[in-house]
Order: C-alpha cells, then structure tokens, then sequence
C-alpha cells in the first residue's frame, strides 16, 4: 500500500524482474495478513469489535514490517492506487514510475492480492476459492473508500514531498490501522487488495459484486489525495528582498 520508501540512485535500482516480484510477494502477504487474522479472529471470538481490533493489529504490524523490508527494492506500493498516482506525479515532473513499470506493477499487484487470498484459505482448512457474500455496496461505504484512499495518498505524498520517506513503514501502516475504525468501510484503499478479498468468504471478504464501487471510490480517492497534495505542499517560494 506505498509509494519509495527509499531514494536509490539509478544505478542501484534494482531489476524490474525483482521489483515486480517484490511488489507481488508484499502484496500476497498482506492480504494474507487481513484475511488470515480475519478467520483467526473470528475462531477466537464472537465479538465483532475484538475481531476488528484483532485483524487491524496484526494488519499495521504486518504491513509495516513489509514496508520495511520491500521499500528498498520497489517502493513497497502493494497498490494499483498508489502506483498510479506515482505514474502521474513523473508525468508532472516529480520522480515516480514510469508506464511502463505501471504495466508491470499493477498485473503483479492483482496476482498477488489473489495468491495471498488462497494461501489465507489454506492455512485455516477454508476452501481455496470461495467467493465472498459480505455485501459491501451501501453509499456510505463508498464514501469511506474515497476518504480512505485520500488520506493514504496525502500521506504518502506529504511525506515524499518534505523528505520523511524514512518515516512510512511506521506512518503508512499506523495510518491504515487507525482508518479501519474511523472509516465506515474499514480501509481496503486498494483495488489489488480489494479484488484478492473477493477470494475468501470469511470475515475479511467483499461480494464480487461489490467490488466496481470500491474500486470507483478508491480511483476518486486517489485523485483527490493528489488535489490535496497540490493544495498543501506546494513548493516554498523565494522570499523577497528589497534592494
């Protein structure tokens, strides 16, 4: 879920072969981490709110030890969203993927959303694909996905515009663990993770049918996370001196 969480020089990036396997092994983790602590949760407990508390848990832990550990060969974006948004702010002038590395990126993410799902599946004993029927369709919802996505974006961007890139592992994931309670759609803020949860009907999972909203929230979310950047990091102006 995240944009360079490191700065290498050209010469030190590493191959796109291993930036696309990284971005797919950090995604297949993480949505093995939300939808293995879901089904784990719920073997443990009947309380809705403990089981919610028990998946955002060990959702930030996870996700920024993934961070931590990917950043350095791909970024650690595990997010179609924040890719995009990276392709875009290259367009602009500023460093971020090119489309290219977007082609590459994205398929990768998918794949891996999905293949973490399965492997989920596996280690509780649930069937290997079993479409999830958590109807996740409502407006309110919706409106949760695209504040989600924006806050995601602002956060990332704000840190790579004022140079704390070394801060995401630790600001990314505490981000989302706070978004699964204060947004109304527990924070997927991830078109990858969103399509993988279809996989898993389980207490992680979204109905397929579900899914063109989320995904249309989260699109708008990301535009309007970058409208946000624009708005409040804009680059400092000269200050002027008379004379």
């Amino acid at each position: 879920m995240k944009t360079s969480t490191t700065a290498p020089t050209a010469s030190a990036t590493p191959p796109l072969t291993s930036r696309a396997a990284a971005e797919l092994l950090g995604t297949a983790l993480l949505v093995a981490i939300v939808i293995g602590s879901g089904i784990q949760a719920t073997e443990l407990t009947t309380d809705v709110g403990v089981q919610l508390l028990a998946n955002s848990i060990a959702t930030v832990f996870g996700l920024g030890i993934l961070i931590l550990l990917l950043g350095p060969v791909s970024g650690a974006h595990f997010n179609p969203v924040v890719t995009l948004a990276e392709w875009w702010t290259a367009r602009r002038g500023g460093a971020g993927v090119t489309a290219r590395e977007v082609a590459v990126y994205v398929p990768a993410q998918i794949v891996g959303a999905t293949a973490g799902a399965i492997l989920a599946d596996a280690m509780f004993g649930e069937p290997l694909v079993e479409w999830s029927t958590h109807d996740r369709s409502a407006g309110h919802l919706l409106l949760g996905e695209v504040v989600a996505t924006a806050g995601l974006i602002l956060l990332i961007f704000g840190l790579a515009r004022t140079d704390r890139l070394r801060y995401a592992p630790v600001a990314v994931a505490s981000y989302i663990g706070a978004a699964y309670w204060f947004t109304s759609s527990t924070s997927f803020a991830n078109p990858a993770v969103t399509i993988g949860r279809t996989f898993s009907d389980t207490f992680a999972g979204i109905a397929p049918g579900s899914v063109p909203g989320f995904i249309g929230a989260q699109l708008v979310g990301g535009v309007v996370g970058l409208a946000l950047v624009a708005v409040v990091f804009r680059p400092s102006r000269p200050s002027r001196t008379a004379g």
